[in-house]
């Protein structure tokens, strides 16, 4: 797992290992929630006050069922979204309706951001091309402007996973889960300013040459 990867050997990772292997998207989102909400639990964060900033992506469903496992754990957590439900990705949608069920609160007030003692950040995956701007570059203004630690998922939101570069604004993360490999984007030294501490999760997908090697 020491190796570090590019955008597009992490799309095709993933794709590998729900297409061709066949382990659901949902179970690797699940993997890698659990592995974000672990990292948190483990830093030694004040979790009075947590606000998952999300998006409509998958990256945002994530952050939405890191966002229950919080709130099981009886820890105050509210969810910031960003975007237009009704196009979530088939797998944050169900994650919204499991956070319904729990009740989780969603809200659209920038100054629980601010306010928050911990952002989850879950904007933006590794797919990220272009300039943030909108709604969503205000979020990451707000985040950044926030005295709250900041864990950021697979990437901090608007970094360029490849290069590092910051697309237009780019949340400034203590700690980033990065799941399967690190991002060679990650290593740059813009891209470590913004990561803060990497740690790696094994969610269980594999480069396919190391599932060759297994069988």
């Amino acid at each position: 797992m020491s190796k570090a990867i590019t955008i597009a050997e992490a799309q095709r990772y993933d794709a590998h290992t729900i297409d061709v292997i066949g382990i659901p998207a949902l179970v690797l989102m699940e993997r890698a929630a659990l592995a974000t909400f672990n990292n948190i639990l483990n830093d030694d964060f004040d979790l009075t006050r947590v606000v998952v900033v999300a998006a409509t992506g998958n990256n945002g469903g994530d952050g939405i069922a890191v966002a229950r496992l919080l709130k099981i754990r009886g820890i105050d957590v509210e969810i910031y979204l960003l975007g237009d439900p009704a196009k979530a990705t088939p797998q944050t949608t169900q994650q919204l309706k499991i956070a319904n069920y729990y009740n989780i609160p969603i809200t659209s007030d920038l100054n629980h951001i601010v306010n928050a003692t911990v952002i989850v950040d879950a904007i933006f995956g590794v797919g990220l091309s272009r300039a943030v701007t909108g709604k969503f570059a205000d979020a990451i203004n707000a985040i950044n402007a926030a005295d709250a630690k900041t864990v950021a998922i697979d990437v901090p939101s608007g970094i360029n996973a490849d290069t590092g570069d910051v697309l237009g604004v780019a949340v400034m993360a203590d700690s980033t889960t990065t799941m399967a490999y690190n991002k060679i984007g990650l290593l740059t030294t813009v891209g470590k300013q913004h990561a803060g501490t990497v740690h790696v999760a094994d969610i269980g997908i594999y480069a396919q040459d190391r599932l060759e090697h297994a069988r």
